[in-house]
């Protein structure tokens, strides 16, 4: 089951209500939401503080240049205009994660635009370890194997 956060860029008229409801008619069947992301800007906003009291999870919080910095799919000019970055919602979603991968893209529902982000596992998660060998290793049917 995959673990989630889901980044949210909202209006000073967003409710509790209206977080709560985007954030769970985002987040996918089966994932496990673990917290909710934002511009820094916004997180001591009432309706945010609610929101994520009812949903029982913490809020990460990133600067207008730590969201200017990440790479995202869908950028708004008008919201750069507006906070100093192009994304929040996405931008937020992978920052909270450590830079994990999005996995929905941004959904306005009115006064809250909503993203969805999950963990990226390690490259060897499920896998045995391997042993590396430098290229100019000679490896022959008399080495041992253990």
């Amino acid at each position: 089951m995959a673990e989630v956060y889901v980044g949210l860029g909202f209006t000073t008229t967003a409710s509790a209500v209206e977080i709560v409801d985007a954030v769970r008619g985002i987040v996918p069947q089966g994932a496990t939401l673990v917290g909710l992301a934002t511009a820094a800007v916004k997180a001591f906003a009432p309706a945010l503080i609610d929101a994520a009291q009812i949903l029982s999870v913490d809020v990460a919080a990133f600067t207008s240049e730590e969201l200017a910095a990440v790479h995202v799919p869908s950028p708004s000019t008008r919201v750069e205009q507006a906070v100093g970055t192009a994304s929040v919602a996405e931008a937020a979603a992978i920052l909270a994660t450590g830079h994990g991968q999005l996995t929905v893209g941004k959904t306005s529902t009115g006064a809250v635009t909503v993203a969805v982000a999950s963990k990226v596992p390690p490259a060897s998660a499920g896998f045995p370890a391997r042993t590396a060998f430098p290229a100019s290793t000679k490896i022959d049917d008399e080495m041992e194997c253990e």
